[in-house]
């Protein structure tokens, strides 16, 4: 009896199963909502269900689709205020100042990295760069190399290597696995490992004492340094040997290369203007000058002072397509433009431009060239090259930063880009210059 009633219930089980099978086989077919339930509408981005009618946009009832605002569809560090941003990072003694690129260069926060007692000022900044393998900001300063990491903004290493040697101006390597940076104002540069901080050889520069500025070459093989003196020294990074050195008729200032790394622009004392040398003759081969109206005499007059770091100006930049060259004329307070599609650079007026009057020490190209940052507080847009914009900290007030850095961060708060310090040629913004001549027959210039 109780096998028949077993067989029993076994065929009425099949039979349940067989009459529900389609059911559940169709059921398994729709999409699941937030809610994990089985959806015979439409989908919203919140991955909530509409019917179909809701979801039917007419002219009597507008319709749509609402946001994903669920956050495990998302990057775990997203949510309402989360996505990629463009953040502008100034260093200032003891802190870096962070704003917002597009959101009129709104103040974000401050991030320590130096705890000194009040009686003591902090050390001087030098440098700053960034890395995006590592995500990490270094910073330089008169006795320090600081690490910060970027998602946590905690200090990652700080190292101060041989006493009164660390530290000036430095570069990333291309891999983000090096640092290469200058000595403070002696005769050689250290390679850097850029997660440790740890020192991997050196560079010696010895016809180059006083080291201060530099660059590397686009593919991280060649050191270009430069001290506060006459004789430049370049270096394989590899191998630390000279491959060169370069004197120029008084001393080096800020300098920048073109975007392959055959020709360096330079400021020099006592020269309105820059010098232009060739890397592969190793000479000087030019030295533009601003008319001497604009400044010889105010310069001669040794009882006027400017901002120049003891020179008629301090910073030049290239735009990364080697278009333009700009310089910032510190006697009156302008930064000249001069075309660079030519023979030579020509100074071009109509497009050079007034600063807020405060002291403009250096130049720094934002991300893909759009805007361009004065050590005055001024932001330009490079095309129109007209003042959009100043930079101020929480208090409202000018900030005077020669260490500044335009990064664009993904959702996850990892540098997604970041431009170099210096205003260099960038080989790819190169190349797409030389693809519009040929379209156009022209320069490639605007």
């Amino acid at each position: 009896m109780k096998r028949k009633q077993a067989l029993a219930a076994a065929a009425s089980l099949t039979a349940l199963a067989l009459l529900t099978t389609p059911v559940q086989a169709q059921r398994s077919k729709l999409p699941l909502d937030a809610n994990g339930m089985p959806c015979r509408g439409v989908l919203d981005g919140a991955h909530q269900c509409i019917t179909p009618e809701e979801a039917t946009s007419t002219p009597e009832h507008p319709y749509r689709p609402a946001g994903q605002s669920d956050p495990r569809l998302q990057d775990p560090v997203r949510g309402f205020n989360g996505g990629p941003k463009e953040l502008l990072y100034a260093a200032v003694p003891g802190s870096i100042v962070v704003l917002d690129v597009k959101n009129n260069y709104d103040f974000v926060k401050r991030i320590p990295f130096e705890w000194e007692p009040a009686p003591i000022s902090p050390e001087s900044i030098s440098a700053m760069m960034t890395d995006p393998v590592t995500n990490m900001v270094y910073v330089s300063t008169r006795g320090h190399l600081v690490a910060i990491d970027l998602l946590t903004e905690r200090v990652v290493w700080s190292k101060a290597y041989e006493p009164g040697t660390c530290c000036e101006r430095g570069e990333v390597t291309p891999d983000g696995l090096h640092l290469v940076v200058g000595s403070d104002l002696k005769d050689f540069h250290r390679v850097i490992n850029a997660r440790t901080g740890e020192v991997e050889r050196i560079i010696p520069t010895p016809l180059s004492m006083y080291n201060h500025n530099m660059n590397l070459s686009a593919d991280g093989k060649v050191d270009f340094a430069a001290p506060n003196g006459v004789t430049m020294t370049i270096a394989d990074v590899d191998t630390g040997k000279t491959i060169k050195t370069i004197t120029f008729p008084d001393h080096i200032r800020v300098f920048v290369i073109n975007h392959d790394g055959s020709k360096i622009y330079a400021n020099l004392n006592n020269l309105m203007g820059f010098a232009i040398a060739d890397v592969k003759s190793g000479k000087v081969e030019k030295i533009v000058e601003e008319p001497g109206e604009m400044w010889k005499a105010k310069w001669a007059d040794a009882n006027r002072v400017f901002y120049g770091h003891g020179a008629p100006m301090h910073g030049i930049a290239l735009t990364p397509d080697d278009c333009e060259v700009w310089i910032p004329d510190a006697i009156n307070n302008q930064v000249l433009v001069y075309d660079n599609d030519g023979p030579e650079p020509t100074l071009d007026l109509t497009k050079s431009f007034k600063t807020n009057g405060a002291p403009n020490g250096w130049i720094t190209m934002g991300l893909d060239g759009e805007r361009a940052y004065m050590a005055s507080g001024d932001v330009i847009d490079v095309k129109t090259h007209k003042v959009i914009a100043q930079v101020r900290d929480e208090y409202g007030r000018h900030m005077d930063s020669e260490k500044m850095q335009d990064i664009q961060f993904d959702g996850r708060g990892h540098v997604a880009r970041v431009e170099d310090q210096f205003s260099v040629g960038v080989p790819a913004a190169y190349a797409a210059r030389q693809a519009r001549a040929r379209r156009t027959g022209g320069t490639g210039c605007s």
